[in-house]
């Protein structure tokens, strides 16, 4: 019994070596562990496509690590044209500029130079004085439009407020001959499901021929699509819809929370959720450093928000990359939007909390002609039952409650959920390992010889905002 559980146990202990080694940057002795286990014949097909994701993940990663030192340095020189040899030293070692040390050679994200100015107050202020700061979305900070939903709010006493009615074109576009002549490729294009209250009276707009809708079940919902290749031509994918959208309001009082219930549909979500949420040790020294002796869920759950509130955003590398992304977000020094999420769900399921992920686009009025990707949340606090939360937009500046805390409880009217958890399956299933493992905003492609990554094809959205009724 005890041999047999052993053996079991062999080729997920056998993983987990290998993926700390990959993790730290020993790409030629993983390669070599790969190719032997790969040429054992008794390896199982499951097991043979983790040893082969492995492959690809550190050809990935190298793709993220893409700078040497000079390529960093001179990326950083069109910001501080006098950056001396010595500071950037300082700041690699203080771990500010992303690297990995790949086989001994130094290797730096290639996103780790503009990141710096998110993390180092230093290297902000010795940027030449002409270098535009970068923009933040237009909901990032304190906008009439909080102003509108909290007023809306007082006055009618809704949770669901200000809709919004956007009409919406997403679209993926593979680079010419990125697989041969005449080979079928499939595409999944992400799309919102209906959630009361939230996003409602979802609307086909001239979708394409061929179109397969994934159910209202799916967590992770797409559309499928099929085209043939044309030689020396792109090939288009577009989905057009319309979504009316509504801003959440759910206006707690502390002194109401109570203990999370024994209710078996609420498992699912304090859970750990490998390998992305795992309690681990140093999360929970973090936990109980944050919250201290604290019991009353809604202040949990406000102590590990600030926390993690705190850690700067910062431009994130790929998540099929990352063995464990809440531990990541715990040590980086920086987190994106999906990082920061992923840690708070993991801390707030540690202590007792239920919590949940969502992720979509978030966009503008027309006028502002603003879209990009974003991840955010829920946790469950009963007696309210879910309510929404955005930790990387965090706490706004304003001295009224309402107004200040508009995220932990509530959201905008700017945002479309494609997702409701993460690493869920597609409905249809792809075949080839997807190339964000984690989320799906972006979309996904592939043909019969494998994946396309991202560096295949590009995407696309665009949307119309227009005012609508409120049903609610």
């Amino acid at each position: 019994m005890l041999l047999g559980l052993a053996s079991l146990q062999a080729p997920v202990l056998a993983q987990d070596a290998l993926i700390a080694q990959i993790d730290q940057g020993q790409f030629a002795a993983a390669e070599a562990t790969i190719t032997e286990r790969l040429a054992d014949p008794a390896l199982s097909a499951e097991q043979r496509d983790a040893y082969a994701f492995q492959r690809e993940r550190m050809r990935r990663m190298r793709l993220d690590f893409s700078l040497d030192e000079a390529q960093a340095k001179t990326q950083l020189r069109k910001q501080i044209p006098d950056l001396r040899d010595d500071e950037f030293a300082r700041w690699d070692a203080a771990g500010l500029i992303e690297h990995l040390d790949i086989d001994g050679q130094r290797r730096y994200f290639k996103r780790a130079p503009s990141n710096l100015f998110r993390v180092s107050a230093e290297a902000r202020a010795r940027r030449a004085p002409n270098v535009p700061l970068p923009t933040e979305g237009p909901y990032e900070s304190l906008a009439p439009h909080h102003h509108e939903v909290i007023a809306a709010a007082d006055a009618s006493g809704a949770t669901s407020l200000v809709p919004r009615r956007v009409e919406v074109s997403q679209s993926i576009t593979v680079k010419p001959d990125a697989v041969p002549a005449g080979e079928l490729l499939q595409a999944w294009i992400p799309y919102p499901r209906a959630i009361a209250g939230q996003q409602e009276d979802i609307t086909w707009i001239a979708p394409q021929q061929g179109a397969v809708i994934a159910p209202e079940s799916a967590q992770q919902r797409t559309v499928h699509l099929q085209q043939k290749a044309v030689a020396g031509k792109p090939t288009r994918f577009e989905i057009r819809y319309a979504v009316t959208v509504y801003a959440r309001h759910i206006d707690i009082d502390p002194a109401k929370v109570i203990a999370t219930p024994n209710d078996p549909a609420l498992q699912p979500y304090l859970a750990e959720q490998p390998p992305h949420v795992v309690f681990t040790p140093a999360l929970r020294a973090f936990s109980q450093r944050v919250v201290g002796t604290e019991t009353n869920p809604y202040a949990i759950a406000q102590k590990l928000f600030d926390a993690v509130d705190q850690i700067p955003w910062a431009g994130a590398r790929e998540y099929s990359t990352i063995s464990n992304i809440s531990d990541y977000a715990l040590h980086a020094g920086h987190a994106d939007c999906g990082q920061q999420t992923l840690l708070l769900i993991a801390l707030l399921r540690l202590n007792g909390i239920p919590a949940r992920w969502q992720s979509g686009m978030v966009y503008s009025d027309d006028a502002v002609g603003y879209n990009n990707l974003h991840d955010w949340g829920a946790l469950y606090l009963a007696p309210y039952g879910w309510v929404p939360m955005d930790v990387t937009t965090g706490r706004l500046q304003s001295n009224e409650p309402a107004l200040r805390d508009f995220y932990f409880g509530g959201l905008d009217a700017y945002r479309i959920a494609f997702n409701d958890d993460f690493q869920q399956p597609f409905q249809p299933a792809k075949r080839h390992p997807r190339s964000d493992t984690v989320d799906s905003q972006r979309g996904e492609v592939e043909w019969a010889g494998g994946n396309l990554y991202f560096d295949q094809w590009n995407y696309d959205f665009q949307s119309h905002v227009v005012p609508a009724k409120s049903t609610h």
